[in-house]
């Protein structure tokens, strides 16, 4: 348990609490939910190695040139490690299938892996065992912020995912470069100099939106690495006059639950992770029609409407505009559309990877099916989740009048919905085949035999090279 005094600020208990992280203070169950999330995040990396706006940024790093010090994963170029951190970062959420906190409203592991990965290439290796250190030491930070904010994203404008992914990421780098309290303190402060994350990206179809948690993983490997060389930053980061928690979040954050029991109860072994490749608040609804489908006779065909209940802010976040979320014209606004899922979930009975490219959003069956979903906000889904992902109250109506009805509260990928260890390969498998550039045949199973025994690993750059071109 991390010790802490009456009125430190976060930024130093945090540091004290990651430098000291090792693996005989993590339960086993801890260590395999850090495994898990390398696992899943390079995978969905692999995945997103061929989207949009991922080999423009590839591209312009290797432009730019400079210390052959981390690798792009799938390319295989060698650049400075805060290049790498970014494009690996951008690649890990470019296709919306990594991990969450529910109850957050966070994706964790996009920002946190890249960081360290790249931190681990630039020291010359760092042992499995320092690795998960990291890892868990930056999954814990962004869960813990994430929990513990009491304002949504839709009312502060923000995405989470990015703005506490920048301390997120620091601490994940700079454990895994050994900084010492003092310069893990400096790090944060120079991170907290560089913070930001909005929610417009999504609004607009911002290919910006994804590469906002790789603009955070940049930024935590240019702090630590100035903090290394004695550069002070801010120190009061978090609780200060004009501190993080009150200019980014006005005030409307329980600094308990940031401290409460910090090295000894670790949140981020409640992250959920994805079978859907799409945003979180889509999978409730997507469970809903997949339940419905498989217990009843609904022939897409048939359907006449189809009215999905949710919270206002997975109203605002996959729900409006109405015109543009039954209509998506863009893989983003797909990404970030109910109609358009329930659709593709009710003509094809799965929602994949295929789904989310230029040729699907010009299939007009599931364009007409979009047309008749009606969303609205369920006052009493509302009343009793909040700002938690929401859960899908579905009722189905044919055209020869009958309806079937749902409502579904927790979506699969949930730890109390878990994926099972087939689904997670499943997925795995399917992100190396939609890589940018083909990889081993092997991939999944080499990625999968590092992370099984990554506590015994002398050298994690192996992971870098197992999602490298083949041959």
């Amino acid at each position: 348990m991390t010790a802490q005094t009456p009125g430190e600020d976060f930024a130093t208990i945090l540091a004290r609490f990651a430098c000291n992280l090792s693996l005989d203070r993590m339960a086993d169950p801890v260590i395999a939910a850090a495994k898990a999330n390398v696992f899943d995040t390079l995978a969905c990396a692999a995945a997103g190695s061929s989207a949009p706006a991922v080999a423009e940024a590839r591209e312009l790093a290797a432009e730019w040139g400079g210390a052959p010090q981390a690798s792009i994963l799938v390319f295989g170029d060698k650049v400075p490690a805060h290049h790498a951190a970014w494009v690996n970062g951008t690649m890990a959420h470019a296709r919306d299938y990594d991990d969450t906190h529910d109850a957050a409203t966070l994706h964790a592991g996009v920002s946190v892996v890249p960081a360290a990965l790249a931190a681990a290439e630039l020291r010359g290796g760092a042992s499995g065992a320092d690795f998960i250190a990291g890892v868990a030491a930056g999954l814990e930070t962004i869960s813990r912020l994430g929990i513990a904010t009491q304002i949504g994203i839709v009312e502060s404008g923000y995405m989470y995912t990015s703005l506490f992914g920048y301390f997120a990421a620091t601490i994940a780098a700079g454990r895994v470069l050994g900084l010492d309290e003092t310069q893990m303190v400096n790090a944060l402060g120079i991170a907290y100099s560089q913070v930001a994350g909005n929610h417009q990206v999504t609004r607009d179809s911002a290919l910006t939106k994804r590469m906002q948690p790789g603009f955070a993983a940049k930024a935590a490997l240019m702090s630590v690495q100035l903090a290394q060389r004695n550069v002070r930053g801010a120190q009061s980061t978090f609780d200060g006059v004009d501190g993080f928690l009150r200019v980014y979040l006005r005030d409307r954050c329980d600094r308990d639950v940031l401290r409460d029991r910090l090295g000894e109860h670790f949140e981020f072994v409640q992250l959920s992770y994805k079978p859907y490749p799409c945003c979180r608040f889509n999978h409730t609804v997507i469970d809903a029609v997949l339940a419905l489908r498989a217990s009843n006779d609904i022939p897409a065909s048939r359907i006449r409407r189809v009215r999905v209940g949710v919270t206002r802010q997975a109203y605002e976040a996959v729900c409006t505009p109405v015109e543009v979320r039954k209509a998506p014209k863009t893989i983003v606004n797909a990404q970030f559309s109910i109609p358009y899922n329930v659709a593709a979930a009710f003509i094809d009975g799965c929602v994949k990877l295929e789904h989310f490219t230029d040729p699907s959003l010009r299939r007009q069956d599931l364009l007409d099916l979009a047309q008749k979903v009606e969303t609205y906000v369920d006052s009493d889904i509302e009343r009793e989740w909040g700002r938690n992902i929401s859960p899908a109250a579905m009722q189905v109506e044919l055209e020869n009048g009958t309806t079937h009805s749902l409502r579904v509260d927790i979506p699969l990928g949930h730890p109390s919905r878990p994926m099972s260890t087939a689904d997670f390969d499943a997925k795995a498998k399917d992100c190396v085949r939609t890589a940018a550039l083909p990889l081993r045949q092997d991939t999944h199973q080499l990625l999968r035999d590092l992370v099984d025994g990554l506590e015994s690993l002398d050298d994690v750059r192996r992971l870098a090279q197992a999602l490298q071109p083949a041959a």
